[in-house]
């Protein structure tokens, strides 16, 4: 792609994303007009109660936003410093580790409250993220891309046999944890986005700072450090930022699905491969397609609602199939 054709496809994104903006303010179980949207921010004619739905879903389509981009760049690191085209967030165990925290939490701590599941959430993605990237540095090499595919899916699957150990015996831990595993961004609240603000925006900082440093390391670890860059420290610390920024998203929201590997895909389609460009790109796709899930959600499950992470399921699975299916992306 040219660098005229960048600064276009980048304006075309956030007038798409605020599209979503809108169209999340103002669908779902009960869909309202323009004019509530815009009374919800401008003081007008708007009927009140219209105006007091869409208050209501402003700290979802926020929160939203920010998940979003969020999944979408966190899986573009991932891509990245494993050189695997079908990563994702959960490569490190991110979800998995989550999973395993909030089940014991409501199993042996009796936890019911949204705000508990944040830290516990936050915690068990950290503490697993840590211990698959340990294990894949043992031994001469270091965390190599293909260490640490096989560490993370030899630990998901460890983790996630220890969550269904602690969920199945009991019924009632079992009705509590599928609420929180199925991944939605509809219980979000301005308080609980000031709680993960801090994380993702450090995440988003770090994420960019290490922009030259990856498009160096696609060339090759070898290129690479003949360039001058730290190979480790740098998958290191794009590791941490993939995982501080999904970590961050899997504790209020759940495990949601697809976003983090189909969003990199559909963007380097649009922008090339270098990260300069399709990094923001991420950003925006990546809020774009959980606004539209979300909406999707609400409007199909009438009178109620399908959360957000069985639609990015139900879209993602065919685009997860045409991925492996296409030759190019074998390698990154």
């Amino acid at each position: 792609m040219s660098k005229r054709k960048s600064p276009v496809i980048l304006f075309m994104m956030i007038v798409l994303l605020l599209f979503c903006a809108i169209v999340s303010l103002a669908y779902g179980v009960k869909s309202v007009g323009i004019r509530s949207v815009i009374g919800a921010f401008f003081s007008n004619d708007a009927p009140l109660l219209e105006v007091n739905i869409v208050s209501a879903r402003i700290p979802r389509t926020i929160f939203g936003i920010l998940a979003g981009a969020a999944l979408g760049v966190s899986g573009l690191l991932m891509q990245s410093i494993t050189r695997n085209p079908i990563a994702d967030p959960s490569i490190l165990g991110v979800n998995t580790g989550a999973s395993l925290f909030v089940v014991c939490g409501i199993a042996y701590l009796h936890i019911n409250n949204a705000n508990h599941y944040i830290w516990l959430a936050f915690s068990g993605a950290s503490l697993a993220a840590l211990v698959v990237y340990g294990l894949a540095s043992i031994g001469c090499g270091g965390a190599t891309p293909i260490r640490l595919a096989l560490a993370g899916a030899a630990a998901s699957t460890a983790l996630q046999s220890l969550v269904n150990t602690v969920m199945l015996p009991n019924s009632q831990v079992m009705d509590q944890f599928r609420f929180w595993q199925v991944g939605s961004i509809g219980g979000a609240s301005f308080e609980d986005i000031r709680v993960v603000l801090p994380y993702l925006i450090g995440g988003f900082l770090l994420a960019f700072l290490l922009v030259p440093s990856l498009n160096a390391m696609a060339l090759g670890d070898d290129m690479a450090t003949g360039l001058g860059v730290n190979v480790a420290l740098v998958r290191a610390l794009a590791a941490f930022s993939g995982v501080l920024l999904c970590a961050s998203v899997t504790a209020l929201a759940g495990p949601i699905s697809f976003v983090g590997l189909m969003v990199p895909h559909l963007v380097r389609m649009l922008a090339g491969p270098d990260l300069k460009r399709i990094m923001p790109l991420s950003m925006l796709c990546g809020a774009c397609v959980l606004l539209l899930s979300d909406v999707l959600g609400r409007i199909a499950g009438k009178p109620g609602e399908l959360e957000s992470g069985i639609i990015t399921s139900l879209i993602g699975a065919p685009i997860f199939v045409a991925i492996i299916r296409r030759v190019k992306v074998r390698s990154l």
